[in-house]
């Protein structure tokens, strides 16, 4: 992994180290695909409370669904350096867990662009479980939101990853 890192540079910083947008005018234009993935644990009350659809504040998955839409298509206005792109697709769905007692988050963005959409898909899965976690937090302080990760990516001159399982 070091000497992948190493061969490779940041494209976000000039030759003076100053940050700055990437140039993707002379890119062409290609279908871009990219899942990411996170979870939320909680309590199993509170799971039973949001898989019921009965907590007090209304539908927590749907809201956070909403949530997570609305954060990938505003991707570019949070994260300095990302581009404003036309999303063409933006799904956002959940699995309840009762063993683990979580919520297992998954998003999948696309479009057709010069540059990709990892950073919109791991926005939708961050602003979905934050969402969640401000919807519960009333009721169980102690959630944990972790292992937010890009999934895969298909696309685009570097091609197709896939994350190690």
């Amino acid at each position: 992994m070091g000497d992948d890192v190493t061969q490779k540079r940041f494209t976000h910083f000039d030759a003076q180290g100053h940050a700055t947008m990437v140039d993707v005018t002379d890119k062409p234009v290609s279908s871009r695909l990219a899942e990411a993935a996170g979870t939320v644990h909680m309590q199993a009350e509170t799971l039973a409370m949001v898989a019921r659809g009965d907590h007090k504040k209304g539908d927590v998955l749907g809201v956070a669904r909403l949530a997570g839409i609305q954060a990938a298509k505003k991707c570019s206005d949070l994260i300095p350096l990302c581009h404003p792109l036309m999303l063409s697709s933006v799904k956002v769905e959940f699995a309840i867990d009762e063993a683990a007692s979580a919520v297992h988050i998954r998003s999948r963005c696309k479009l057709a662009a010069q540059t990709g959409v990892e950073m919109e898909a791991l926005t939708a899965v961050s602003v979905a479980a934050l969402t969640i976690y401000d919807m519960c937090k009333a009721v169980d302080k102690g959630m944990r939101i972790d292992n937010i990760r890009l999934l895969s990516k298909s696309g685009g001159r570097s091609g197709d990853w896939q994350a190690q399982e």
